[in-house]
């Protein structure tokens, strides 16, 4: 039997809360999905020696707070 077949969307991804975001809980203690969430909505830091080109820098991303496509944000979405 498939998720499909019993009404369950497995496409739809739901944004962590802002409380669960803001908690004092470590990055090891959120889910994986929940931990991307909260990044992407600008509430905890990012890690990685990651760089994008915001306008017209190269910016690297690693201990800055910033939002994804999104939210509002400057940084694009690759998972869809």
């Amino acid at each position: 039997m498939k998720l499909q077949e019993i009404g369950i969307d497995i496409t739809q991804e739901v944004a962590a809360s802002k409380s669960l975001c803001r908690s004092r809980k470590s990055n090891s203690e959120l889910g994986a999905s929940q931990l991307a969430s909260c990044k992407s909505q600008g509430l905890r830091r990012r890690e990685g020696k990651k760089s994008f080109k915001i306008g017209r820098k190269r910016i690297k991303v690693k201990d800055k707070i910033i939002k994804g496509k999104p939210y509002g944000g400057p940084l694009p979405l690759y998972s869809r």
